[in-house]
């Protein structure tokens, strides 16, 4: 069954860069962007796109390397451009060679393209990316990226945001705000979203930054796996062998040996997640202790998939966490699977951001600059952009 998006031309459009499987077009969509245009070089994923979202005349998907994108395939009335540029040159459990890496920087390339569109370019611009942006080269890839988009005329406001704020699943990200017309600079900014690690570019003379008043975002959820795992029959063959659960138990250390005893000792059924980690040489397994999932993840960069362990009245059973329960964790519950196949799909996840996340970005903050709906200071703006 294929989700065609009403088109409205009241609706601001919006270009999507790196899009996967549409889970940014998904939040947007849910504050009341209109996706335009978006672009992917991995046909698995477009397929996916394509399957969830269907296809309309009033929205193109380029599918392909960004570098061999042009500027004058993009539609010049876009407000917002939205980019999830790979985070495998950034992440802990990547290369950590940065902006300059391979895949991390084609950043540039969509750099590149906003430059192109000169006057014609959004009034807004986001970067999502993993939080290792920020520390990337001792801080010089994040500020690189900020001065990119002061050269083309942006301030750029930096939020740190854990989807765990709205689904289980621990994920933090970084959100990159520039905005042509920013909000005035608030006196007392939100802590939670701006942690003092980040605070170092706001004291950065060099870049122009501002930090917009934002609501307070939902308190972190220190639970709810459970309510979003499937009801798979205990018989069923997805659940491991008594050898493979075996294996899986004797490869625990002690401590967490005792505490995984002490869940399947107890009354009812609990939910934990496990991921394989390499200690020392040797592979083991880690299960989190809390009802929360920990971040998914792709197979690229060094992780593994997430298994989930089912624990409570002296049972204990272990299988690998189905695409479902990858979708549900990532604010997506109805994205049509029909057609994915199981690994297909959990990269796909694996590789995105959470829905949830990017709807209360963009209709806490990124709406209302479209709209101009935030106060802005305009005399402010034009001497800091022109001397």
């Amino acid at each position: 069954m294929r989700h065609v998006t009403p088109i409205s031309a009241a609706r601001p459009r919006a270009l999507e860069f790196f899009a996967g499987i549409g889970l940014a077009r998904m939040g947007l969509e849910k504050a009341g962007f209109q996706i335009a245009w978006a672009n992917d070089y991995e046909p698995d994923k477009k397929a996916m796109y394509d399957a969830q979202f269907g296809e309309t005349e009033a929205h193109q998907f380029a599918l392909g390397d960004v570098a061999a994108v042009k500027a004058d395939a993009l539609p010049r009335d876009a407000s917002l451009a939205w980019a999830s540029s790979p985070c495998t040159d950034l992440s802990l459990a990547g290369s950590r060679a940065g902006l300059a890496g391979a895949e991390s920087g084609t950043f540039w390339q969509f750099v590149r393209l906003m430059g192109e569109l000169g006057e014609d370019s959004p009034e807004v611009v986001v970067l999502e990316n993993v939080v290792g942006l920020a520390t990337s080269h001792g801080g010089e890839d994040l500020a690189a990226a900020i001065r990119a988009f002061n050269d083309l005329g942006y301030s750029v406001d930096v939020l740190s945001i854990d989807a765990r704020r709205f689904v289980p699943q621990s994920r933090p990200r970084l959100f990159l705000v520039g905005a042509k017309n920013p909000p005035e600079d608030v006196a007392d900014p939100n802590s939670e979203l701006r942690p003092d690690w980040l605070q170092a570019i706001y004291g950065d003379d060099s870049l122009r930054t501002h930090r917009a008043a934002l609501p307070a975002p939902p308190v972190p959820l220190t639970e709810g796996l459970g309510g979003l795992m499937e009801d798979i029959p205990l018989g069923d063959e997805r659940w491991w062998d008594e050898a493979r659960t075996e294996a899986f138990v004797s490869s625990l250390s002690p401590a967490q040996r005792n505490r995984v005893a002490a869940l399947k000792r107890s009354t009812g059924v609990k939910y934990r997640t496990a991921y394989r980690r390499t200690r020392n040489g040797v592979a083991v397994w880690e299960v989190r202790a809390d009802d929360i999932s920990g971040c998914l993840r792709t197979a690229r960069g060094g992780s593994s998939k997430q298994a989930v362990v089912r624990l409570g009245n002296t049972r204990l059973q272990v299988r690998w966490m189905t695409p479902r329960e990858y979708a549900r964790l990532m604010g997506a519950g109805e994205y049509d699977l029909s057609a994915a196949r199981n690994n297909q799909a959990l990269f796909g996840f694996g590789d995105a951001v959470a829905v949830p996340a990017v709807a209360w970005l963009a209709e806490s903050y990124l709406m209302p600059l479209v709209k101009g709906t935030f106060s802005t200071a305009p005399r402010l703006i034009q001497e800091t952009l022109h001397g």
